[in-house]
């Protein structure tokens, strides 16, 4: 039964994201926007569901370390192993405002998540934990990169021409409600075939003798990662690179400021397992992605960044399995 999950939790997946992308790419055509704004608000969101789900209910069951684990976890994989894979598939171009806004924001929230987790080892003033009001302050971050990058678009939008509009306007309108079913249905191929192909993996990986600490670590974080994967792999050999781009960094800002924002208000969240060093690789990720700007071949993450980035996550692991 459990290779049965895996085939059609791979199958799901894969055709999720095709589908994903596809109608995603279009609706930025649609309304004459960047892909990348779609792949950091759509499709990072929409990916980061699985994420969602899990840090909000253990919120809710009082698991807040569960939370912290996850959100932590996913964003080092993000950045570390898809980021990396995506690079390795297909060389990134960073544009003027991913140098100007995007990655200064994202390191911004990492650099904000660190202070907030850790005030009690920082400051010596309370135990580590995320409280409400710190989840008030994420979720309100949340809302102003959600408004600097719709009003960054707006600026920089090319309108197009009356002629041109009229020429077109029949066949976007046509193609505007398929566009979204496309997104909609990829979303769900995707949590769906996630759920399956981990839960399948999960009874590989115990038949094999795998023990429990490399299901937790390995397995678990990379499912709840692997709508993020999927999607900016096919995108990057659709040569959407725009969109994996936008999904990995939307993902990881959302993962903090809208998830993290959103389990904390519901319950103070504690750090659990999570430690110093987890927090410290957490933001490295962001430093990270910003010295591509300025290593190999500026303003691009090309492959030999993406290889770096591949051996770090490997490193990391190998450390936590030790």
């Amino acid at each position: 039964m459990f290779i049965v999950q895996l085939i059609i939790g791979a199958i799901l997946l894969a055709l999720g994201a095709n589908y994903l992308t596809e109608g995603a790419s279009a609706i930025a055509k649609r309304f004459n926007l960047s892909e990348f704004l779609i792949g950091a608000t759509i499709v990072a969101v929409g990916t980061s569901m699985p994420e969602l789900v899990v840090s909000t209910m253990s919120a809710i069951q009082g698991q807040g370390d569960v939370s912290m684990g996850n959100i932590v976890g996913s964003n080092i994989l993000n950045i570390y192993l898809i980021l990396g894979l995506t690079a390795l598939i297909s060389p990134m171009t960073l544009k003027g405002e991913n140098i100007r806004r995007d990655i200064p924001i994202y390191i911004a929230t990492a650099l904000l998540l660190c202070l907030l987790a850790l005030d009690g080892s920082l400051f010596g003033s309370a135990t580590n934990r995320l409280g409400r009001i710190d989840g008030l302050v994420l979720l309100v971050g949340y809302g102003l990169f959600m408004w600097l990058i719709i009003s960054g678009e707006k600026k920089t939008t090319i309108p197009t021409s009356p002629a041109s509009s009229q020429t077109n306007d029949g066949a976007k309108n046509r193609n505007l409600w398929l566009s979204a079913l496309m997104v909609v249905g990829g979303l769900a191929g995707l949590v769906w075939g996630a759920d399956l192909f981990l839960d399948g993996a999960i009874v590989l990986a115990h038949k094999v003798g795998l023990s429990e600490a490399v299901i937790s670590i390995v397995l678990v974080a990379l499912g709840t990662s692997l709508p993020e994967l999927c999607t900016s792999v096919i995108a990057a050999i659709k040569g959407n690179t725009d969109i994996a781009l936008g999904n990995i960094l939307g993902s990881n800002i959302s993962n903090i400021l809208l998830i993290l924002g959103l389990s904390a208000t519901i319950n103070p969240l504690t750090l659990g397992g999570v430690n110093m060093v987890d927090m410290g690789v957490m933001f490295s990720t962001s430093i990270a992605v910003l010295l591509t700007v300025f290593c190999f071949k500026r303003a691009k993450v090309d492959r030999a960044e993406g290889a770096i980035f591949l051996l770090i996550y490997v490193a990391y692991t190998l450390y936590l399995l030790r």
